[in-house]
């Protein structure tokens, strides 16, 4: 056991580009102008994959402004959604539609990562990421609304679920990463490990193929700029302070939450969902067959058709 928590560890932390106590917030960011400006168009271009009517917004903070894309019926319910590591709010597009018709949509680019969002500060602890992001939900007055979130995103969900006082409603986690358990395969994943370390268009098709089960399904538009991501900008190390949540913490989770993960699944297996019905004490959880990491872009319709009649 203790070898393969080392392995895990080991594995963190060269996925997240070796960081120390004494990174600084430029480590975050592009390393040129000209290449953050590249990867912004990608972005652009990957978000009118919507194709629904959108805005952009970006919401001062303590720690920088968060971008904020904003759809959906304005008296509506809010939904507000976090994305996966690298990933951006450009990864919704095969599931925006459908949860946009009832719902107001707040999806939220994680700060310390390639997006629009723009740190300002030190790196972020465990704490400051959920100051993060309830500074956002004040800025825009949201009580009892939803959340949707996949992988990293997934674990942000759950920190804000055991805070003592949160105005969540119903969460749904898409394949959370590190919440109920560590990485499942860890090696099968020394694929985006090699990415990170050495990025080329070969090896982020090696990845896509360990992450999803249909990477054919992705579009290209979003494949440039998933891979620019990767390519320009340096991961962080918000991951290693990524641990599964405990017993108790899960416990005290009162929310509505439906837990979805694919069968193919790299990050969670059926120990992921088994933890999930004994501990959350409201949960449903459903396996996704033929559906890997990716599972929203591997079976979108049926993650839709799941996420829609748990959230009505």
């Amino acid at each position: 056991m203790l070898k393969q928590y080392s392995r895990i560890i080991i594995t963190l932390f060269l996925l997240t580009g070796c960081a120390s106590k004494k990174e600084k917030f430029e480590d975050y960011v592009f390393k040129t102008k000209s290449e953050e400006l590249k990867y912004q168009a990608a972005y652009d271009k990957a978000l009118k994959l919507w194709n629904i009517p959108y805005t952009e917004e970006d919401v001062k903070t303590s720690f920088g402004t968060a971008h904020v894309v904003i759809a959906g019926p304005k008296n509506a319910k809010a939904l507000v959604l976090l994305h996966g590591m690298d990933a951006s709010s450009t990864m919704w597009y095969p599931n925006i539609k459908v949860m946009a018709k009832n719902h107001r949509i707040y999806a939220i680019d994680f700060i310390m990562e390639p997006n629009k969002s723009n740190l300002t500060s030190k790196a972020l602890s465990t704490e400051e990421i959920a100051v993060f992001y309830n500074e956002v939900f004040n800025y825009y007055k949201l009580k009892k609304f939803d959340i949707v979130a996949a992988s990293r995103g997934g674990w942000i969900a759950t920190l804000l679920a055991t805070q003592k006082t949160n105005s969540i409603d119903k969460i749904v986690l898409l394949s959370p990463a590190q919440t109920f358990k560590f990485i499942d395969q860890v090696g099968k994943t020394t694929s985006a490990i090699m990415l990170k370390l050495f990025p080329s268009e070969k090896k982020f098709g090696k990845t896509l193929n360990t992450f999803s089960t249909h990477p054919e399904n992705i579009s290209r538009i979003y494949k440039r700029q998933f891979y620019l991501a990767n390519k320009y900008a340096k991961s962080n190390s918000s991951m290693l302070k990524m641990h599964p949540f405990s017993n108790k913490d899960l416990e005290s989770i009162k929310n509505p939450v439906l837990v979805l993960i694919g069968d193919k699944d790299v990050i969670n297996s059926e120990e992921s969902l088994e933890r999930a019905q004994k501990f959350l004490v409201n949960s449903k959880t459903k396996m996704i067959k033929d559906a890997g990491h990716f599972l929203t872009i591997d079976q979108p319709k049926v993650v839709n058709d799941a996420i829609i009649n748990f959230l009505d």
